[in-house]
């Protein structure tokens, strides 16, 4: 009995000093690897890198680091190299079947990265929201609303839909419609919206502004308006050029239409006559 005590205090006091050798081995590779990623991120290297790669290394070098330190701590508590590697095998079998959409959406980062259908700070659309480009992760998109909400959307569904980039060029052009009545001159209505988006500041003057009647609506003539401008000031042009073509259809009394209903009524016919 005394030799049983002797044995298991032996083995408890050798895995104790390995449990110690492990936690001690976790916490400070764990530290260690915050420290690196942080030196690596204000590195100069680092910093040439675009926005979106460096999120996606960043990331992807903290996930292989912290990795490598819990396979450390295994093969310290005594764990053989040989049985942690078929363990990992058999696990990664059966987390990569449970994880296929994680997988999926890792794959899609390295895609975003590869083909760059957007950068970090680019405005896209998807079906699933919009907004600016704040970080691109292993696994997720991030982007800021106008209204400052973050919207997350996974990497894999973004490689599988369309994406709609309006910061890649750097110019846009304003498409505009206004309505004006049947009654209007033609001519003068055209001619009203091109001298507005002329002499508007930043209108482009190559391309041209552009000014049509487009649809011969049910009570309408409506005409559409196309300018030119650089990409950060889309917005700007849109707003002044609405403001401006509706102080000149006020100035040059040019009717902006409303709809219209003409009711015919029919005497009824079975009624008596008196």
């Amino acid at each position: 009995m005394e030799e049983f005590w002797k044995t298991i205090s032996q083995f408890a006091a050798g895995f104790g000093l390995k449990l110690l050798a492990a936690l001690l081995l976790l916490i400070i590779g764990l530290k260690l690897c915050k420290w690196l990623v942080r030196r690596m991120e204000k590195s100069r290297f680092f910093d040439k890198l675009e926005g979106g790669v460096r999120t996606f290394v960043s990331s992807l070098v903290s996930i292989g680091l912290k990795v490598l330190i819990v396979v450390s701590a295994a093969l310290v508590l005594g764990i053989p190299g040989s049985s942690f590697i078929a363990l990992l095998t058999s696990a990664g079998v059966a987390i990569g079947l449970a994880l296929q959409g994680a997988l999926s959406n890792f794959a899609g980062g390295l895609m975003i990265l590869l083909f760059r259908p957007f950068r970090v700070g680019d405005y896209i659309s998807t079906a699933s929201g919009e907004g600016t480009v704040h970080d691109i992760t292993v696994f997720y998109t991030v982007l800021i609303t106008p209204d400052n909400k973050h919207v997350t959307l996974p990497n894999g569904g973004l490689t599988n839909a369309a994406v709609t980039n309006y910061s890649r060029e750097k110019t846009r052009r304003v498409d505009l419609t206004f309505s004006v009545a049947y009654s209007s001159d033609l001519g003068e209505v055209r001619q009203l919206l091109l001298d507005a988006a002329r002499s508007h500041p930043m209108v482009l003057a190559e391309p041209e502004p552009a000014a049509r009647l487009i649809e011969q609506g049910d009570s309408a003539l409506n005409f559409v308006l196309r300018a030119w401008c650089l990409n950060e000031h889309y917005w700007d042009v849109r707003f002044d050029l609405n403001e401006a073509v509706k102080k000149s259809f006020d100035e040059h009394s040019v009717e902006i239409p409303f709809p219209q209903l003409d009711v015919h009524l029919q005497p009824d016919s079975t009624r008596p006559r008196s």
